[in-house]
C-alpha cells in the first residue's frame, strides 16, 4: 500500500464519557485514505482479552471462555488514539496494513 494521507475514526471516541478504558478495552477503528478507500480493524488491549475470557466463563459464551476470536484483531498494550495511530503508521510502513485491516464494503 503506498503511503498517502489518512484519517482515523475511532468508535470509542463517540461513547459516553468514562466508557473508554484505554488500559482494559477494545474499539473498532476505520482508516480512510486520501483516495476514499476505507479499512477497518478492531483493537484490543492484552488485558481486555483476559477480562473478556473471565466474563465469558460466567456467561457461557465462547464455550465458557475457552476461546475468543475477532476478525481483523490487533492486540495493543493500550487502546488510545496515540497507540492506534502509531500502529497504523507502522503497519503501512512495513507493508502489513492490508493483511491486518479489511477493506470496508461501501456498496450497501
Amino acid at each position: 500500500m503506498p503511503s498517502m494521507p489518512f484519517s482515523i475514526w475511532i468508535e470509542a471516541e463517540h461513547w459516553a464519557e468514562g466508557e473508554w478504558n484505554i488500559q482494559d478495552g477494545n474499539t473498532d477503528a476505520i482508516v480512510t485514505f486520501e483516495d476514499g478507500s476505507r479499512w477497518i480493524a478492531s483493537f484490543y488491549t492484552y488485558k481486555n482479552i483476559l477480562t473478556l475470557a473471565e466474563k465469558n466463563q460466567g456467561t457461557a459464551e465462547c464455550l465458557q471462555g475457552k476461546y475468543f476470536w475477532s476478525s481483523d484483531m490487533v492486540l495493543v498494550d493500550e487502546c488510545s488514539r496515540n497507540r492506534i495511530e502509531e500502529v497504523v503508521e507502522h503497519l503501512i510502513e512495513q507493508f502489513d496494513f492490508e493483511s491486518i485491516f479489511s477493506k470496508c464494503d461501501d456498496s450497501n
